[in-house]
């Protein structure tokens, strides 16, 4: 398999956009964190010790925006219950991310 290099530089790159999206801080954690299995909010926020309320919801809506997750409403009714789930393309990052982590123990 021949080594693709794009031209990350550009701004119109596809690879620089994706890089992008996933280089937000809480991001690739919060896919680590959806990879055990649906959560709700609560569960992501103990598991995620640091982030608030507020960018956790923000963080999960815009990877809602973007495909990688979805959010499934449990309980129609005041308290509403919610959870989230990786969606198949959230899924699809599992092997380039334990490369990474894979990377990261042999290169401490």
């Amino acid at each position: 398999m021949e080594l693709v290099i794009p031209d990350v530089l550009e701004e119109s790159c596809a690879t620089r956009q994706a890089l992008e999206r996933l280089a937000a801080k809480w991001r690739v954690l919060l896919i680590y964190a959806l990879l055990a299995g649906p959560q709700r909010h609560a569960e992501l926020r103990r598991r995620l010790p640091g982030i608030t309320q507020k960018v956790l919801t923000e963080t999960l809506r815009s990877m809602e925006g973007d495909g990688l997750v979805e959010r499934r409403v449990l309980k129609e009714t005041a308290p509403q219950h919610v959870e989230y789930t990786l969606t198949a393309l959230g899924r699809t990052l599992q092997e380039p991310l334990s490369a990474i982590c894979a990377w990261a123990l042999e290169h401490p």
